[in-house]
């Protein structure tokens, strides 16, 4: 696994300074790395590397989940089809040239999440699927999900 390099966060780092409100879509070809979560309106934390890669309405979550995305309008809706089960929904929001997520857990729990792009996004991407696993590749960055586990890697 590499480290990824990421990008300036802006915010001070509050989760009430942050956007609020209607969402914007997710963008169709992004590599991102998470720079902070707040679970349940607690605390701006990370407490390990995190990349999401957008490809279409493909993405892959180094968490462990993968599937497709859709936008109603208002929230996003994250399809989990491989790794672990369920849906969670968000808003998004642009902070700068960061994205920030509000959302709902599979769980019922609220999150609060920080995304920063990833440089090397640019160039070639795609989403590859089999019976038990899911790819996605967007420029540098591949994320690989199967039923145990998800891993990052940077070309």
């Amino acid at each position: 696994m590499t480290t990824p390099e990421p990008g300036p966060v802006r915010n001070s780092g509050r989760t009430s300074d942050l956007p609020d409100g209607p969402g914007v879509p997710v963008p169709e070809h992004g590599a991102w790395l998470r720079r902070g979560i707040s679970r349940n309106g607690g605390p701006l934390v990370e407490d390990r590397e995190v990349v999401w890669l957008q490809a279409g309405t493909y993405y892959a979550d180094s968490r462990g989940f993968a599937g497709t995305t859709s936008f109603d309008g208002t929230r996003v809706h994250f399809h989990h089809l491989t790794g672990e089960p369920g849906e969670d929904a968000g808003t998004f929001r642009w902070d700068g040239a960061n994205l920030v997520e509000r959302g709902t857990n599979p769980d019922g729990g609220t999150f609060l999440e920080i995304w920063t792009p990833l440089a090397g996004a640019e160039g070639s991407c795609g989403s590859w699927s089999g019976p038990d696993h899911h790819v996605v590749r967007v420029g540098r960055h591949v994320v690989h999900v199967d039923p145990r586990a998800g891993s990052y890697w940077r070309l």
